[in-house]
This record gives structure tokens, sequence and C-alpha cells, in this order.
């Protein structure tokens, strides 16, 4: 049968790895979408200059041949909720990582209002609390598409009040002394 494929990053680094603005950047995205580490940040910015790099191979094309694989990555990118139905292909160029991160099963859990914050939505999704279609799912990179939205729910019922320790009732002292 042979050997299994070499494994591949899905991901590049950024070329200036050290960059104070960038770092800035990405820092501030990281903490707002509640990503666990870069990684999660370069794997969606890679999936985004792939789109960008088609849409600019589609332009450079004639009109006639690139009809057909504009209509269908335009009707990809629709249904997966990053650009509108009826948008062209000028529009990919100018899509950002925050319109991807907004597709995550991990943001989208948060703006429904299934958790009150990004580090309580990841833990409800790693533990199996979150199901799509009756399907649990436990991937927060997941992307979402507008089809699958309506349908996301708790995998089962769940109590998300926050609850305060009482402390153990306390003894009379003379029944503290008999003990």
């Amino acid at each position: 049968m042979g050997d299994p494929p070499k494994l591949r990053n899905k991901f590049e680094k950024p070329k200036r790895l050290w960059d104070a603005d960038r770092l800035a950047h990405d820092g501030g995205l990281k903490k707002e979408f509640g990503l666990k580490c870069m990684r999660e940040l370069w794997v969606n910015d890679s999936e985004l200059r792939k789109y960008r790099r088609e849409a600019r191979r589609l332009l450079s094309l004639a009109e006639v041949s690139r009809k057909k694989e504009e209509t269908k990555m335009l009707v990809k990118l629709a249904k997966i909720g990053i650009l509108k139905h009826g948008s062209a292909v000028d529009d990919v160029l100018g899509l950002k990582v925050r319109d991807l991160l907004e597709r995550r099963l991990q943001t989208l859990v948060v703006r429904k209002g299934l958790a009150k914050s990004m580090r309580q939505s990841r833990q409800l999704i790693t533990h199996g609390f979150i199901a799509i279609e009756g399907r649990r799912i436990q991937i927060p990179g997941y992307i979402v598409t507008t089809s699958e939205e309506p349908t996301l729910v708790y995998a089962q019922p769940i109590d998300l009040s926050v609850r305060t320790p009482q402390a153990p009732e306390a003894k009379p002292v003379a029944a503290q002394v008999q003990s």
C-alpha cells in the first residue's frame, strides 16, 4: 500500500515573526476571538491567502474561461458566510482574517448566547456540549456554514448559572466542645 503521505503544516509563519506592530495586531485578534495560540490565527490567515490567490488568478484569465470557476468560488464563500450572494471576485481581495474568524464555531457559540465568554465557549465545545444538526462538534476552529448556523444548539442540557460556594454551617461553640 505504500507509506502514508508526508504531513505538512496548514499554515505559514509570518516572514517577520517578531515585528512589534504585527505582534500587537495578532495579539489583539488572539485575545478577541479566544484563540489558544498564534498557530490558529496563522491557519486562518493561510486559508484566506488561498482564496485571495485564487481570486487574483481568476482575474488574470479571459472573461470566457473564468466564468464557471468564478461562480464556483463565490458560491463556496457565500455558503461559508464570508461573502454575500451576488458578490464579485474583487470583493474576495478585500476580505480580512477577521471575516474568517467570525465564522468559527467558538465565535458563533458566544455570539448566539450559548456561552458567556470565548474561554467558556471553547471549553463547552471541547467537552462535547455543542452540537450542529444533532452532531457533536469538538473542534473550536470548525467553520460553520450559513445553512448549519440555525441548528447550533446544546448537545445536552447544561446549567451555566454561576453558583457561589456556600460555607459549611457553623456549629455552636458548645457543640464543638462536646464532640
